[in-house]
């Protein structure tokens, strides 16, 4: 990663997302060392301190891929709920890129085939933590 903005990660995601981890089913799936990156040096608070824009998991998040110009509306999941439209794990490339990040950041994170994705978050749709849902 050429870019590592802050992030925020709250303890319950990251119980969870490390049980996952832990668990063995995912550990041949490339991008898993830098998903535990990820969590190792994010901030971690507890649910109810989560900023309202903060990338979460389960929250709708309107994105940017800076250098295609696109725009797009996502929802990070764990893996057992990916599949569904713009649902995306957060053990794939940009779901682990999206983890923690707040509105106006941008990260660039490398993705297979050797390009590197450069995703800004412009807007948290939905963030459960805000709603008062901690736990989903």
């Amino acid at each position: 990663m050429t870019s590592a903005p802050a992030i925020i990660v709250s303890s319950l995601d990251l119980d969870r997302l490390n049980d996952l981890l832990d668990s063995g089913k995912y550990a041949g799936l490339p991008g898993i060392d830098a998903l535990r990156m990820e969590l190792d040096r994010a901030k971690v608070v507890e649910p109810v301190e989560i900023p309202p824009d903060v990338v979460t998991m389960n929250s709708i998040v309107r994105c940017l891929d800076e250098a295609s110009n696109a725009s797009y509306e996502l929802v990070l999941v764990y893996p057992h709920a990916a599949g569904g439209a713009g649902a995306v794990s957060v053990l794939a490339p940009v779901g682990s890129a999206l983890l923690g990040l707040s509105v106006g950041q941008s990260i660039a994170w490398p993705i297979p085939g050797g390009r590197t994705l450069n995703l800004k978050v412009l807007e948290i749709v939905r963030q459960p933590e805000a709603m008062g849902e901690y736990h989903r």
